[in-house]
């Protein structure tokens, strides 16, 4: 049957699989037909999501993204691939008064300069095939869809989003394509942390989306299955957004 979306015959390296996004993205790319190297630092969780996979010649590779050894060493264990998730990522949320360099300096190693050093060495090493797609994942909050607490997210997120155009035009020679998806509010652990009074918050916020509800994990990773497959080979360069509609009320 066509399917332009199909991911049979590609080998997706997905990075912050173990959880939400990530786990979504691995997940639902060995349904599409790839084969999947997923990588996160917890090989319990890893483990949980190898399971959930259909499936295939599948594999996973423990790695701390900002322990650039680690990703030395893990990089070595790949042959190549024809697409990258690169996902993995933290939040830390505090009002601008009380922001410190510690704080800023952990999530931008994090959030920024490890999934952009992740990409610099997979280049370098010529891991990713010609035809290759990148896929980041970035924010909502980098293209204005701010919220109280978020500025250093924000920040790194925002510089994320800029990276993928340069990227995107260094990298085109090669028919590498990079691209960004940029999610508003997803139903994942990292929202949902069991307080009561924020579940009530989160209830309200909803109410702000036109769809009435926030996304799920299986939204953003289809996204990224699109822009990972063949159906987007003259797609790059983009910040994609997928919000249920929160910056047609927001930003738009």
């Amino acid at each position: 049957m066509y399917n332009p979306y199909s991911l049979v015959g590609k080998t997706i390296l997905v990075t912050g699989a173990s959880s939400g996004i990530g786990r979504a993205a691995a997940v639902e790319c060995s349904k599409m037909g790839a084969t999947v190297i997923a990588v996160a630092r917890n090989e319990q969780r890893l483990q949980e999501t190898r399971g959930l996979m259909e499936s295939g010649n599948h594999s996973y590779i423990v790695c701390d993204l900002t322990d650039m050894e680690s990703v030395d060493k893990m990089i070595a264990e790949i042959h190549s691939i024809d697409g990258l998730v690169n996902n993995a990522g933290i939040g830390i949320v505090k009002p601008l008064k009380f922001i410190n360099e510690t704080d800023f300096t952990t999530l931008l190693k994090a959030d920024t300069i490890a999934p952009i050093i992740l990409l610099q060495k997979m280049i370098k090493k010529k891991k990713i095939n010609k035809g290759g797609s990148v896929v980041f994942t970035s924010s909502m909050a980098a293209l204005g869809g701010v919220t109280n607490g978020n500025s250093m997210y924000v920040a790194c997120k925002g510089a994320i989003s800029s990276f993928v155009l340069n990227a995107a035009l260094e990298l085109g020679p090669q028919n590498i394509r990079v691209n960004a998806v940029c999610p508003a509010m997803i139903n994942t652990p990292l929202v949902h942390d069991g307080d009561t009074e924020n579940e009530e918050h989160l209830k309200e916020m909803e109410k702000e989306y036109p769809l009435r509800k926030f996304g799920e994990p299986e939204d953003v990773a289809w996204a990224m299955i699109y822009l990972l497959s063949d159906a987007a080979r003259w797609i790059t360069g983009t910040n994609m957004v997928v919000d249920g509609g929160f910056s047609t009320v927001h930003i738009g």
